[in-house]
């Protein structure tokens, strides 16, 4: 953890990493529950990281980052870029105002930094702004963004940077189709392309149930969106946070044939409007 005071700007950085459970952190008027870990079995570093900055005044930035792998340093591409989103962020002197140009920076220079590596690697980059009770959507790259209600309706859901997330998008595929295709894997827009793309979605005022996810391809091509908001629509978000790892795992494992199963490694940020937070909106709504 970091704290640098001429920007009120808290960062917790997650690389590397091979945790057992979720961790909670008060972050944005809410609670996020992070969790990042290698793929089950594997001897080599964990490629994905993940990242939460707070600025306050219910102000925050959530972050995923998934090496590419295949490809040399997937790790170490991840980490480069979320460690250029920190550079970037401890420089602010007003966030408020400047925060969706300080991310489509962070993006940018995530990507120089990635390709001056000089070694061919690439990773997927979900950013979300939360900023007072609205939330805006930035990314490159397969790592989803997922904002579901309480009731389970999915209110954002962004579209995979790939052949196949482009088919689906189109109607040529459909969302069970996705999950089997032999070209899911393959990524057309990621950070540490010449040529990188930085999807910027609509803004999107949050309802006082709405949860929050962000997630590398270890949970969406194990589980499905319907799944997903099942588990984590309702109830406490730590329950939810861990019914995530624990059926992902078990997909993981090939528990089921019928079931789609790939091993690979696992990060998500999952977050909520705090309960007092809930409890003061409906006060106003009486008043």
């Amino acid at each position: 953890m970091s704290t640098d005071n001429s920007t009120m700007l808290t960062s917790r950085v997650f690389l590397r990493r091979d945790m057992t459970e979720p961790r909670d952190i008060a972050t944005g008027n809410g609670t996020a529950f992070v969790f990042s870990r290698r793929c089950p079995g594997k001897s080599s570093d964990n490629e994905d990281g993940a990242a939460v900055f707070d600025f306050g005044n219910g102000i925050a930035v959530l972050a995923v980052a998934d090496g590419l792998g295949g490809v040399a340093s997937g790790e170490l591409a991840s980490s480069t870029a979320l460690k250029a989103f920190r550079r970037t962020f401890r420089g602010l002197d007003t966030p408020t105002s400047s925060l969706r140009s300080a991310i489509i920076d962070g993006f940018e220079r995530a990507n120089q930094a990635v390709i001056g590596l000089g070694l061919g690697t690439a990773t997927t980059l979900a950013v979300l702004e939360l900023n007072d009770g609205y939330a805006r959507p930035y990314h490159a790259g397969d790592s989803m963004i997922l904002v579901s209600g309480g009731r389970g309706r999915i209110k954002m859901e962004t579209m995979s940077h790939s052949p196949v997330g482009y088919a689906v998008a189109a109607g040529m595929l459909d969302a069970e189709e996705a999950m089997h295709h032999e070209d899911r894997h393959i990524v057309s827009n990621v950070v540490g392309m010449e040529n990188m793309r930085i999807e910027v979605g609509p803004e999107l005022k949050l309802a006082p149930r709405d949860t929050v996810l962000l997630a590398s391809d270890g949970l969406s091509d194990n589980l499905h969106i319907s799944e997903i908001i099942a588990m984590t629509r309702k109830g406490p978000l730590e329950r939810s946070a861990q019914r995530l790892v624990t059926e992902a795992d078990k997909r993981m494992q090939g528990a089921s044939s019928d079931e789609p199963s790939k091993p690979d490694d696992l990060t998500f940020v999952v977050w909520r409007t705090s309960p007092k937070r809930v409890r003061a909106a409906r006060s106003d709504q009486v008043a």
